[in-house]
């Protein structure tokens, strides 16, 4: 049937929401418009897959099952139907529990009886990467949303992300429509604890902050400002100037742009000469065009030293790929020199390119 669904895993959704607006995954946290939240989410799916909507599936837990004020509330708008899993409490942190089985069995029974011809997932549980595989196999066109991480990397399995046909990303600007940050609680009223969604795959990447002014610093943003002694020397003997004015290739991204790096990232080899080409490619084409030249001319008097900061990133995102590194940033000093030489030459491939476009 020419006609699309999508299925909501609103922990996920909210959580991660909550995450990117609030720096905690706390739910009562947010301030949400449902009837709004509910109507983008439609709008969205019509138009990505430019056919009309069937329903909206909303998965979400609740003590005992029991309806919720905003289940009640979703349950009667049009073509929203609300499916409850169990909320416990674990180690003092509310968790759902089946709400991944229902979203693959649900997902399992609507490719089977070819409900639909486009199915929009938005979660970032790899349990339901069993059910995307089947449903592509019974022709359905299967669509992931991420919402927008507020460390910048992935919030969701990587496996999911490669199996989708389609991925999106559900941005701050989006989100914002209908989800707030509420108003701080009364002073000795603590928050309540929201269920936090159920534990995907682990990514094997490790996190990576964005600069964003307009929210408080997370843990992430803390511990990338600590001092580090093996990050500080850079690429040849002795100090160098912490920053030099070089701008970082996460300063320069849009979040469409980190989106699309990880998925991207998911072909590129892990070659250390590769993943320092790929990089230094990346920061090179996002310069503002007025001061490429001249950034790339700083950098260029520079060689063979890369300024600490850049340099530190660099590092950072090699120790995504598990066969250069780790989250500890366990480099190899061979790796280390073939993943500098790399960058060197992405610069200089770079370099020339907007030599030749200027002449």
């Amino acid at each position: 049937m020419d006609r699309c669904i999508v299925l909501v895993d609103a922990g996920y959704l909210l959580g991660a929401a909550a995450t990117l607006l609030t720096g905690d995954a706390a739910r009562s946290r947010l301030s949400v418009d449902h009837a709004g939240l509910i109507q983008q989410i439609r709008d969205r799916a019509q138009t990505e897959t430019g056919q009309p909507l069937l329903r909206i599936y909303w998965f979400d837990g609740a003590p005992d099952r029991v309806p919720q004020p905003e289940h009640r509330r979703l349950r009667v708008m049009p073509r929203v139907t609300v499916r409850l899993g169990l909320l416990t409490r674990v180690d003092g942190r509310f968790q759902q529990k089946g709400v991944d089985a229902q979203m693959h069995a649900q997902l399992m029974e609507l490719a089977r009886h070819k409900a639909a011809s486009d199915i929009a997932l938005i979660t970032g549980d790899g349990d339901l990467l069993p059910g995307v595989m089947a449903a592509k196999e019974h022709g359905v066109a299967m669509h992931l949303w991420a919402v927008q991480a507020a460390d910048g990397a992935y919030n969701q399995s990587e496996d999911l992300v490669a199996e989708a046909d389609e991925r999106h990303l559900l941005d701050r600007a989006w989100l914002t429509r209908a989800i707030t940050a509420a108003e701080p609680a009364s002073a000795g009223v603590p928050a309540q604890p929201a269920p936090a969604p159920e534990p995907s795959e682990p990514s094997g990447a490790p996190q990576v902050s964005l600069s964003a002014p307009d929210r408080p610093p997370t843990p992430g943003d803390l511990a990338r400002s600590a001092s580090s002694a093996a990050l500080r020397w850079s690429s040849d003997t002795g100090w160098v100037d912490p920053d030099e004015g070089i701008p970082l290739l996460e300063t320069l991204s849009t979040p469409q742009q980190v989106w699309g790096d990880r998925e991207q990232d998911l072909v590129v080899s892990g070659e250390p000469q590769e993943v320092g080409r790929t990089f230094a490619a990346r920061w090179a084409e996002r310069l503002p065009p007025g001061q490429a030249a001249d950034f790339l001319a700083r950098l260029d008097r520079a060689h063979p030293r890369i300024p600490r900061s850049l340099d530190s990133e660099l590092l950072r995102y090699a120790a995504r790929f598990g066969t250069i590194g780790d989250e500890a940033l366990d480099i190899s000093d061979d790796h280390r020199v073939q993943l500098r030489a790399g960058f060197w030459t992405g610069i200089e491939q770079s370099a020339g390119a907007l030599a030749a476009q200027t002449s």
